[in-house]
């Protein structure tokens, strides 16, 4: 008999995370490795938002916050959704956490019980099934296809609803593939969901301000307000503000689920850090001008990522509409074999094989929930990205 939970037996750790330790030893060990695995941007934080941090240091504000989080940033939150997202919270609706994932986290802890399932349009960030498994939840993976631009449609929502069903899990600009949800696709969802009264959408908003070709951000509620007491908005400081080390994230919602969410964040972390959160009331309310230009560069990665990409023979990308993915098809790389007659039978051993054979740090489309792809992160200089695509292009012309 075991000693460890069952349902921690079903769940893997992050891909992501062994790959960066894998890439990080291999670099420990004198190897030139190009790490295309982490969604973080490259960009340094702001000098306001660091001056702010260093500001609280310097006035000893670094006791025990309020678990909820700071009144100033629960309210900065407030103002930069109306700001941003035409949305009206009061401060109340709002709880600071360690991270967008703890937001989650705690969300799905305080509300699933045993069998509860969870709807998560595939592929998709590898830590959401994972998290609803820690909570003894069951996901239920609902496919989407590259002809659907990677996005659930709204009989593809009816169809995975079950009297079980308790959430929706929606992220747009999604992670891997960078699919953005319009709002004439949310109405279609928001149509569905009215219907079904027990389900309830957690918004995954972490990369609203990384929308590209004249596309814009919406969230569910812009299309559907009249949903709103039973919609979880998830956002935080990692992508927007590069400040992934920072973990910093919020969650927004009904009060009586904030109050929930309250409960679980109070046993376990007892809230993000002090002078962490008076940086985010400076990001928040702070310049926003930086956004736009970094927005831009990031979308002169993306084309040069693609263009490159789609130029290695036996892979294939399209352009994302957001995030800073390429989510590329390597189907016609499968079954060809190494120099040492080691055959690549699927994505995961592609992914191993770039990495080994020419340095390149990749995660494996199995991880996200659709084979044969790998994701590559453009959260990299223009001059990493040609190197990286030059060594795929000569690890591809080394196989038989």
């Amino acid at each position: 008999m075991s000693f460890l939970a069952e349902h921690i037996l079903q769940v893997k750790p992050s891909a992501v995370s062994l790959m960066s330790a894998r890439a990080l030893e291999m670099e420990r060990r004198g190897r030139d490795i190009l790490r295309l695995s982490a969604g973080e941007p490259d960009f340094p934080t702001p000098d306001h938002i660091k001056v702010a941090c260093i500001k609280a240091l310097c006035e000893n504000k670094t006791k025990y916050p309020p678990v909820i989080g700071l009144p100033e940033l629960r309210q900065a939150v407030c103002v930069k959704l109306n700001r941003d997202n035409d949305l009206d919270y009061s401060p109340e609706q709002v709880i600071v956490s360690s991270g967008a994932k703890q937001v989650l986290y705690n969300a799905l802890a305080a509300s699933l019980n045993s069998g509860d399932e969870v709807i998560i349009p595939s592929p998709y960030w590898m830590s959401y099934p994972a998290i609803v498994r820690l909570h003894r939840g069951s996901p239920v993976l609902a496919p989407t296809t590259p002809e659907s631009g990677f996005k659930l449609g709204a009989e593809d929502l009816e169809r995975a609803i079950t009297p079980r069903t308790k959430w929706l899990i929606l992220n747009t600009p999604g992670n891997p593939t960078g699919a953005v949800y319009s709002r004439e696709d949310l109405a279609g969802l928001g149509e569905v969901l009215r219907r079904h009264p027990q389900v309830w959408t957690m918004c995954d908003d972490i990369y609203e301000h990384l929308v590209f070709d004249g596309l814009r951000f919406a969230t569910l509620l812009n299309a559907a307000p009249d949903l709103r007491d039973r919609v979880l908005l998830v956002n935080g400081l990692s992508k927007t503000y590069s400040m992934p080390g920072w973990r910093l994230g919020y969650g927004v919602g009904p009060e009586s689920l904030i109050q929930a969410m309250f409960k679980v964040q109070s046993q376990s972390t007892s809230g993000a850090a002090t002078f962490v959160q008076w940086a985010a009331v400076e990001a928040l309310l702070g310049d926003q001008s930086f956004i736009r230009a970094r927005n831009e560069a990031f979308r002169e990665r993306r084309d040069l990522m693609v263009a490159l990409v789609n130029r290695v023979e036996g892979l294939a990308c399209r352009p994302p509409q957001g995030a800073f993915y390429c989510y590329v098809s390597c189907r016609a790389l499968l079954e060809r074999k190494t120099r040492e007659g080691r055959v690549i039978g699927k994505d995961e051993d592609l992914v191993s094989y770039f990495l080994d054979e020419v340095g390149v740090a990749a995660i494996h489309g199995a991880a996200f929930g659709l084979s044969p792809y790998f994701r590559l992160s453009f959260a990299a200089s223009q001059e990493v990205i040609r190197q990286a695509c030059e060594r795929l292009e000569d690890a591809r012309g080394r196989l038989k």
